[in-house]
């Protein structure tokens, strides 16, 4: 298996609820039968009906409003625009969980959920540049090096 992901799938209560929410943080979506694919850098992600999802993937749903073990992040280039997206998430009808700190890592960040419960975390790291694209690459760790030490590591 290469190490890669090329999609990221929700699954939402109200998949037009969802696009228009996506849509006021600026993402623009494509539609097909019921499924809205936003491009994403070099991956999409997908919005889908929560009870579709669950039964193409063979699961049982246990309902949205718990905490999944999943957190989606956005890494940006200043502290600046950490503060401005939580405040755009907000507007957009997002909840804030975690208003921008610092991180032990030296970076700064905070998280919101989206209308059907998935976190995102907004984080500037100094220890993770992204290049010109936005796209981030992981820079050489070192051995022994721990996440606060390399600035990386999520909170």
């Amino acid at each position: 298996m290469e190490q890669r992901i090329s999609l990221v799938t929700l699954g939402v209560a109200d998949v037009a609820r969802a696009r228009a929410f996506y849509e006021r943080l600026g993402w623009h979506g494509q539609e097909v039968e019921q499924t809205v694919f936003f491009q994403a850098g070099g991956l999409a992600l997908v919005l889908w009906s929560r009870e579709k999802l669950a039964a193409d993937a063979g699961v049982h749903d246990l309902g949205a409003g718990g905490f999944g073990g999943t957190t989606l992040a956005q890494n940006v280039r200043s502290r600046d625009e950490v503060d401005e997206l939580l405040t755009a998430a907000a507007d957009a009808g997002a909840r804030v969980t975690v208003p921008a700190r610092e991180t032990f890592y030296g970076g700064y960040a905070g998280c919101f959920a989206d209308p059907d419960g998935h976190v995102w975390e907004i984080a500037w790291n100094p220890g993770l540049p992204l290049g010109p694209d936005g796209a981030l690459t992981i820079p050489d760790l070192g051995a022994g090096a721990g996440p606060a030490e390399a600035g990386s590591g999520p909170e």
